[in-house]
């Protein structure tokens, strides 16, 4: 098995010996960097398992390397131990609200050093299963979209059209990456939906549609393990919630549905409405958007997403 990397990032040297003396005989491969700078450039050629940052560097400080690896979604998992001489209730703040991981004080106890970065890489290695749970997830969320050759691509148009109208109601960037990502898996939990109700020609019985509802909280099942789909999870649980309460699994309501999700409700919407379907053919445009119109007025969705959408369709298309 390939061993854990780690990368020593501190201008004494008698600092990195140390660590290469402790951790090398445990089995791990070490790299080494003197100061900021080329610590990011090792991190742009290997991202490592793990990073002991000095504080205080030449060239560029800890604060600075590790603000710009955490906001990277390459090496924001990337678990980092700063090591600081420093014993200042504010320094520790810092780093903390800048994402790091864990403090070692100097001058390093070689105990504490070993379990510190035993019980973070054993963190990666769990963070690193759930990410490939996610890649899978993904498969399965296509094979469940082209279960129904009516809605193929259904999810990445939600998601790209969610991600649109986000960005010019001016969300903020974050809100726009789970829009986009939530639409590939809004629709996972119709993977336990059986064929006969989701190809269905006609119309759902009570009792068929009560089934299908059940895919909105199974779906939110499906991802939940995975730490950094949690943001995701309103999305898939709430995407057919009204602003009035009518909607399901939990009959949220007004100011109660953040504005992402609205998003992700009135897109998805049109979409369905806008494709052929087993029970129908497709609706051309302005016809999707008067029907939304009018369920807008009936309280269901939000009507200035709606006219958002409607402004943003013909560049959609293009």
């Amino acid at each position: 098995m390939k061993p854990d990397t780690i990368l020593v990032v501190d201008d004494e040297p008698v600092n990195r010996r140390l660590a290469r003396a402790v951790l090398t005989p445990l089995g791990y491969r070490l790299l080494e960097a003197c100061d900021g700078e080329e610590a990011l450039e090792t991190v742009r050629k290997e991202i490592p398992d793990l990073i002991l940052l000095d504080i205080r560097m030449p060239k560029r400080d800890g604060y600075s390397v590790c603000k710009e690896l955490k906001q990277n979604l390459k090496t924001k998992l990337v678990p980092i131990i700063m090591t600081t001489s420093l014993h200042q209730v504010e320094d520790k703040i810092k780093g903390i609200e800048l994402g790091v991981d864990d403090f070692l004080i100097k001058p390093l106890h070689i105990a504490e050093l070993t379990s510190r970065v035993r019980s973070l890489l054993s963190l990666k290695h769990y963070t690193d299963e759930l990410e490939n749970a996610s890649v899978v997830l993904k498969g399965i969320a296509g094979i469940v979209e082209h279960r129904d050759a009516y809605t193929g691509y259904h999810c990445e148009r939600v998601g790209g059209y969610g991600a649109t109208i986000a960005l010019t109601m001016g969300l903020p960037t974050e809100d726009i990456k789970y829009i986009r990502l939530a639409g590939l898996f809004h629709d996972l939990g119709k993977i336990s939906i059986p064929d006969s109700i989701l190809r269905k020609p006609g119309s759902l019985s009570e009792e068929e549609r009560q089934v299908m509802m059940t895919h909105a909280v199974i779906g939110e099942e499906l991802v939940s393990p995975m730490k950094t789909m949690i943001k995701v999870l309103p999305f898939i649980r709430h995407h057919h919630e009204r602003l009035d309460g009518s909607g399901y699994p939990d009959g949220w309501a007004g100011k109660k549905i953040p504005m992402a999700v609205r998003i992700l409700s009135v897109v998805d919407i049109y979409d369905a409405l806008a494709t052929d379907r087993p029970y129908k053919k497709a609706f051309p445009r302005e016809k999707c958007l008067s029907i939304l119109r009018e369920e807008g007025r009936r309280g269901w969705w939000d009507a200035d997403v709606i006219e958002r959408l409607a402004e943003i369709l013909p560049s959609a298309h293009s």
